[in-house]
């Protein structure tokens, strides 16, 4: 019994040790991105009076008129927001989405008397929308939120048959127009280049430059294609039955996740071993486990 214990006590110690650990490692990221946001405004966009999509976009348009920090607008506005979230979606998501959005705040309040990097807006568009997307994609990463608008969407998707990114497109389309209002139409249209630079890069971010792609393949060729899958790539494979729908005849099928990198020379294996193979490429949004580890292709 004693000994039992004692195991089960280095166990408990062990994983509170490895959770801990998870919880800096999520917090730094976090900080790092909400530190990045900060910077995307207020060394870029702000400056040239560019503005960003959901809360952020209505933040900088109530500081423009009404002339208070734009962190408070970032406070004031999300809170609500967090709220639903915390009721909706749940406490951990909550409370991170609340450090992000406070750390951001800060960082705003602390960069807004520092010079901006550049006036032409052009470049300012291009480049703060790299670092707002870079900075909500690790802060998403980190398993937080840095607008109240995608917890409203992920509200309202439940109860709508629109998608969260649907809805937050609908809400961004009016929030980007409002500030051909303020700032002027081509302010407006500068806008949307630094969003739609913003949103690839946090897919960017989020998934990787090497995005995971899922394979199935469907051919008489099965084993000489999964054997140069298997040494060709260096990808596990695994063999699936199947069955025409049309013929009845069984059929092999071929699973195997490849990275985006890797999908041109699988198509040239499949093209060169079985010209009529069936081949169709999917996008995976997280890979783990398994054989899946990055080799060298030959």
């Amino acid at each position: 019994m004693n000994s039992n214990a004692t195991l089960q006590n280095e166990q408990l110690a062990q994983h509170q040790k490895v959770t801990r650990s998870k919880f800096l490692q999520r917090a730094f990221i976090m900080l790092a991105g909400s530190v990045l946001f900060s910077i995307g405004l207020e060394i870029f966009l702000v400056p040239n009076r560019i503005i960003d999509g959901g809360i952020t976009g209505i933040s900088i348009i109530l500081s423009h008129l009404l002339h208070l920090p734009l962190g408070v607008f970032l406070i004031v506005l999300n809170l609500p927001f967090l709220l639903i979230g915390y009721k909706q979606i749940g406490k951990t998501f909550a409370i991170s989405t609340l450090f992000s959005v406070v750390i951001m705040s800060i960082g705003t309040s602390l960069m807004h008397k520092v010079a901006p990097l550049t006036i032409d807006p052009l470049l300012a568009a291009v480049f703060g929308g790299i670092i707002l997307g870079i900075g909500v994609g690790l802060v998403i990463r980190a398993g937080g939120s840095l607008d109240g608008t995608e917890i409203v969407a992920i509200v309202f998707s439940k109860k709508t048959p629109f998608s969260v990114g649907e809805i937050v497109m609908f809400f961004n389309f009016f929030i980007l127009s409002s500030a051909g209002f303020v700032f002027g139409w081509d302010h407006a249209m500068y806008s949307l280049i630094a969003y739609y630079i913003a949103f690839k890069m946090i897919d960017i971010t989020i998934e990787g430059l090497d995005q995971s792609k899922s394979v199935w393949i469907i051919s008489d060729e099965h084993e000489k294609i999964g054997d140069a899958i298997t040494y060709r790539l260096g990808r596990g494979v695994t063999y699936l039955n199947g069955e025409g729908a049309f013929t009845g005849d069984n059929k092999k099928v071929i699973f195997s996740v490849i990275t985006r990198l890797e999908e041109a020379k699988l198509k040239s294996i499949v093209d060169e071993l079985d010209p009529r193979a069936f081949l169709a490429i999917g996008n995976i949004h997280d890979v783990k486990g398994g054989r899946f580890k990055k080799k060298d292709i030959h």
